[in-house]
């Protein structure tokens, strides 16, 4: 699924400074519902951050704070707010439930996250392979797991070989097996593809074991609590060191992170 437009705006707003190396950058001042008889409900309040080029960033908070609108925003799906929007033309969406066709195969599903044009042309052997999903092409959703589901949901959103990934929850409800399984597809394809990834989690000890930087955020209207780097190399976070951190920002930040 691809985002709206590289850059947008409402009402004028600062983007986050950053390098050469910024793909994506977030500056929501505002965003407020009004629903018809009801009080207005302010879902987010000077959010900024950027994401750099082949970097996976978690973004964490408490249930109903406001996370999922912020992607909407960044999407281009949601454009009634007050800030800007760069970098997000052509993000690949990984969301919450697979949302596939039941009466598409699996080829053809991931084939609909493809330019139109290129729907019918472009080699797709090497993705498959690498999503474990060869086997499966020809088979229709309905004959899958949960996690297959997901990975073929995957696949969509890497077909086009997007500069950033953006994922709601896509490990949710998954057995640790099968949630590790998507977790290490996801960081190879920043690793051999150089992708960006924006991650919603409420699993801190996910977000630990995967992320290069934590944005903490508060309850709503979301803003941004702390913006935490995670220095140590994946594949050397141990249990106890990954333990550690969260137990610190837990005791730093109360109020998203419990003990």
């Amino acid at each position: 699924m691809s985002a709206a437009g590289a850059e947008f705006s409402a009402a004028g707003g600062d983007l986050p400074a950053g390098g050469d190396a910024t793909v994506l950058s977030v500056a929501i001042r505002a965003k407020t519902y009004r629903p018809k008889g009801a009080e207005p409900v302010e879902a987010v309040r000077d959010l900024a951050f950027a994401v750099g080029r082949g970097e996976i960033v978690c973004l964490i908070g408490p249930s109903g704070a406001g996370k999922t609108t912020t992607l909407r925003i960044l999407l281009g799906l949601d454009p009634d707010f007050e800030g800007r929007v760069a970098g997000a033309e052509g993000a690949g969406m990984v969301f919450q439930e697979p949302r596939l066709l039941p009466w598409r195969s699996v080829e053809h599903n991931v084939r609909l996250g493809l330019p139109r044009p290129e729907r019918g042309a472009r080699d797709l052997d090497a993705l498959f392979e690498r999503l474990g999903l060869g086997p499966w092409r020809a088979r229709y959703p309905g004959a899958l797991s949960l996690g297959m589901q997901r990975r073929v949901a995957l696949a969509r959103a890497l077909a086009s070989g997007p500069r950033v990934l953006v994922l709601d929850e896509p490990f949710v409800s998954l057995d640790d097996a099968a949630a590790a399984g998507l977790r290490a597809l996801v960081v190879d394809a920043v690793d051999t593809a150089g992708t960006s990834v924006l991650m919603v989690t409420h699993n801190v000890a996910e977000a630990i074991a995967v992320a290069d930087r934590l944005l903490l955020v508060s309850k709503r209207p979301a803003s941004l609590v702390a913006d935490v780097a995670l220095d140590r190399p994946r594949g050397a976070r141990d249990r106890a060191w990954a333990d550690a951190t969260r137990q610190a920002l837990a005791q730093r930040h109360p109020e998203v992170i419990a003990e």
